[in-house]
Order: structure tokens, then sequence, then C-alpha cells
């Protein structure tokens, strides 16, 4: 009796089946069989069929971002819903929507409601703001008399403009605050706000081609001037000739280097440093710094930009053409100019302090230590900082570094006595590795490095160890390791290349792997980096 175990394997399906088997007297069983279906949709297999691989985890790695977004978005509106019950702001007919009770600050199941629209005796939706739509009808029908309305949509733009310099009512204010919780503007970075690079400007150019000038064969095609209206020159390699772009208006991002005193840099031609990128029309990122130069260039905030925007053009399409992604900052700094306003205005419940304390209270009922750190802050930061533009801090991740292997420490419960397992021995707690990038960690690194460093001379047959001729005393190696300890990292070339050396890697080597980059100390290269920026910044 023999045994078989087939398998038919397929790509979206694995079938098996184990046989028992007579071959002498023609006889046999199955001993058992099945098979798997992996779960794929019909797009998912025709792409694995034809060799392109795919991440089932990528595609749930997704939906999962996406839901996490949603519902740090709705925890956000229940903690305004929150703060703005307290303060009144909120229209009746929202406010009786809304749980405040159990599940605090959610609608209640089917009940969730627009703040801008309440349901009129006859049982018709019906406009809260009227008063202020037909405001911005009258600013519309200046401009064109026979306008007979607007979108009701548009009074949001209305009244952040007007917020800006004027006293709106607090159910205005309220839609305003719930409006720009939804849309907070693009956020990349964690922690602080990312700073500008002085020594770069970067802008959005719409030019006109007006000559285009073959220069040279490339790697991958043939290098063109195109000369542009402002006389800038726009130098690109292409496959395909650019001639027929003469007369054409592109879009380019351009990047200028600059000085520290702000005059652009010339490179060694006498020609100002400045690179072009020219991308495709529906990329994303050209459309943010188009926007985001727009608005600068306007001087206005967000919503006061398009509001004079609609009133010049009222056909102007918002969403997806007016204003698509901007950075946070815009947002925020118009939020927080509206809240000052504000703030003046409804001096006497945005500045009572009772009423900010019932505020936290209500939000934080059992974390009294944020409850201290806030508490003198104002509602400016409650509602800012704290609320819409809240960002949660950084996980800790000291659970990723290693165990120490050869210090521990006997753990203690509340009352101080040592804790001990069944058999009646101490519990030890290992002792946590330090960082690697903790300066101590990484001077002994380097020391390690240099304690192993060896040079050698390449010859035919076998290298020479040369290291004694260069590093003959202990001087020297501290001299080496003080060179290497303000580096971020070293090549081969460059510590052949050190001063006391000045040795070519066509004859000499070092006897760590030849082509790769090692780690120095890259704390204190920042340091010393930050250090001289700040330096150069105070001379200027």
């Amino acid at each position: 009796m023999k045994k078989i175990l087939g398998l038919d394997l397929g790509t979206n399906s694995i079938g098996w089946a184990l046989t028992n088997n007579d071959f002498d007297n023609k006889s046999g069983n199955i001993e058992g069989l099945g098979s798997r279906i992996i779960p794929m949709s019909q797009d998912v297999l025709s792409k694995f069929d034809s060799g392109v691989s795919i991440s089932q985890t990528a595609e749930r790695t997704k939906y999962r971002g996406t839901r996490r977004l949603v519902q740090r978005f709705l925890l956000r509106r229940e903690r305004l819903h929150r703060v703005l019950n307290i303060l009144g702001f909120l229209p009746e007919h929202y406010s009786e929507a809304i749980d405040f009770d159990k599940k605090l600050g959610q609608f209640k199941p089917e009940r969730e409601e627009k703040l801008s629209f309440y349901k009129n005796v006859s049982g018709k939706n019906q406009f809260l703001f009227l008063e202020s739509h037909q405001e911005m009808l009258s600013e519309f029908k200046l401009i064109y008399p026979d306008l007979k309305k607007v979108p009701y949509d548009w009074t949001i733009y209305y009244l952040r403009k007007k917020a800006l310099t004027q006293k709106i009512s607090k159910e205005e204010l309220a839609w305003i605050l719930l409006n720009f919780n939804q849309k907070r503007g693009y956020y990349q970075l964690r922690g602080e706000e990312q700073e500008e690079n002085k020594n770069k400007l970067e802008e959005f150019h719409s030019l006109t081609v007006i000559n285009v000038i073959e220069r040279e064969k490339g790697k991958s095609g043939i290098w063109y001037n195109l000369i542009l209206e402002n006389g800038w020159i726009y130098k690109r390699e292409s496959k395909i000739a650019l001639f027929d772009w003469v007369g054409k208006t592109k879009n380019f991002i351009v990047t200028t280097e600059l000085n520290d005193d702000g005059t652009i840099k010339l490179n060694k031609d006498n020609e100002e440093k400045r690179s072009f990128r020219s991308p495709k029309e529906d990329d994303w990122g050209l459309e943010k710094i188009r926007t985001e130069q727009t608005i600068n260039q306007s001087g206005k905030s967000v919503g006061s930009f398009i509001y004079d925007t609609l009133l010049k053009n009222p056909n102007q399409k918002i969403k997806g053409e007016l204003v698509r992604t901007i950075e946070r900052k815009f947002y925020k700094d118009e939020i927080s100019k509206i809240l000052k306003t504000q703030i003046e205005f409804h001096a006497t419940i945005l500045t009572d302090r009772n009423l900010y304390k019932k505020c936290i209270d209500e939000l934080y009922r059992h974390n009294d230590s944020h409850k201290t750190n806030i508490k003198d802050r104002g509602f400016e930061y409650l509602l800012l900082d704290d609320i819409i533009f809240y960002q949660r801090p950084l996980k800790s991740k000291t659970s990723l570094i290693s165990d120490c292997s050869l210090e521990n420490r006997p753990i203690k419960d509340k009352k101080g006595v040592l804790v001990k397992d069944s058999n009646g021995q101490q519990v030890l707690k290992p002792l946590k590795c330090i960082a690697k990038s903790n300066p101590i960690f990484q001077e002994f690194r380097l020391l390690q490095f240099v304690k192993n460093l060896k040079i050698f001379k390449k010859e035919i047959i076998d290298d020479i160890d040369v290291t004694l001729d260069y590093l003959k005393t202990e001087e020297d190696l501290v001299e080496l390791f003080n060179w290497l300890n303000d580096k971020a990292e070293i090549s081969q070339k460059q510590f052949l290349a050190y001063p006391k050396f000045k040795l070519k890697e066509d004859k000499f080597r070092w006897n760590f792997v030849e082509d790769k980059i090692y780690p120095c100390n890259e704390t204190r290269n920042q340091f010393l980096n930050a250090i001289t920026k700040i330096e150069v910044d105070r001379s200027f």
C-alpha cells in the first residue's frame, strides 16, 4: 500500500486529495480530500493572472484609514456639540435632535438634522438664517440687478466674511464652527508646524512659451530650451519634439534658491538658480500651490476669497475648482480671527469664567490634570486648539526598545513590598536598552567603530595593513574620533580624505564594506547644524 498526496494549485484555489493505493491488486481508497478557495474579486484575479502583484492588506488599510478619519471627525463634532449646548449657541430644532444624557453629543437614532434648516409648521424645510441671506442677496443685486435668487449654502461664506468685522448671532457662529470642524485643510506633519525654507521660494506661474530651441542629445531624449514670456529659460529633456509648445500657456511650479539675505543665488555660469516643474493639470500638488498663491495674493481669508469670487462670478464652481486642497494654516488663521472678533461682541458669554469651567468639566470629567492645564486658556483655545484643530500626540514607542539582558530590577507593589512568584522567587523586570538616538549610545558606537578600524594598502596579491603608519598614537585616535563625532555618517572615500590621511580609494581601503555608509553621531550633527543656523540668522 502506498499513500499519494495530490495537489491542484490554481490562481484562486487549492485542491487536495490523499489516496491509499495497492498497485499490485489494483485497489485503493481515498482517505481525505478538500479545497481552499482564495476570496478575490474578478479585477484582482485578472491582475494576478497577468503577473501584477497586489496586496490585500493595502486595500484593507486604506478603508481602515478612512473609517478612522470619519470616527475622529464625529468625535470632534460631539465635543463641539456639548460645548455649544452649554453656551446656548445651538438652535432649538438642532439641540433637540442630540442626546446630551447618555451618548453625549451624538445625534439620536435617525434624528440627524441640518443646523441651517428646520421644519416649519407645514412640515417643509425652512432656511434658518433668512435675514443674513437677504443681506447677501442685496449685495449681489447691486452688481446683478436681474438676479432673483442665490443658493442658501452661499450664506456660510457671507457670514465667514462678515464675522471678521461685524457681530453675528450665536446660532450663526455655531454654524461657522461646525463648518470648520468639517473642513480643516491639509496637514501632513505631526507635532510642530512645518517651517518654511527661507532659502527656497516656491511659486506657481502660468507663462506663455515664446520660443523653443533644440540643444543637444541627452540620455533619454533631446534637451530643449523653452523661452518663456518673462525671459526665463525652462530647460527640459524630452523624447517628443516640443516645438508645438510655442504660443501655448503652461503651468509651472518654480523653485528659486535664495541667499540668506534674500537675494537670488547664482550658478557657475552667473545664471539665477531656478528650477521648473511642469506637472499635469490634474496634479493635486499643482492645484494646492496655485490655490494657496491666489489666496495669499488676494490678502483675504479663505471665506472672504470665496465670497468675493462668487460676487464677481456667480457661475463659479467652488468645490474642486475654486478651492480644492490648501494647508490647514489658512483655515486656522481665519477661524482664529473670527473668534477674536466675536468674543468681543459676545463678551458676556465667551469671557464668562464660570461658563468656561462648566465646559471643561463637561469635556474632561475624569481628567483633572488636563483641566488644570487649560483652566486659564479661554474659549478661543478650547474651541480652536482643543476641539476643532486638535491633533492627538504621538504614541509612545518605548515598547519597541529592547530589554537589557544584563540589568534588571525587582518589582514592588503600590505599598513598596517586593513582588514574588508562586515559588517564592523575586519577580525581576529588565531595564530598557538605551535608544539609538541617544548621544551616549552614538558615542559608544563610534568608539567601537574607531577601535575596530584598519587601513589597508591595496596590493596585487595580499593587501598590507598600514594602520600604524597613520594612527601612531592615542592622540591620533582621539583626533580622528573628534572629527568623526561631528559627522552624521561616513563613507570610505570621506574617511580616506581625512586631512591627516589624504589617501586615494584606488590605492587604499578600510576593513569595512567599501561601498557602505556607516553612521557616526547623527544627533550631535543635527544639534551643531541647528546652532549654526541660529547664529547665521542672528548675524543677519
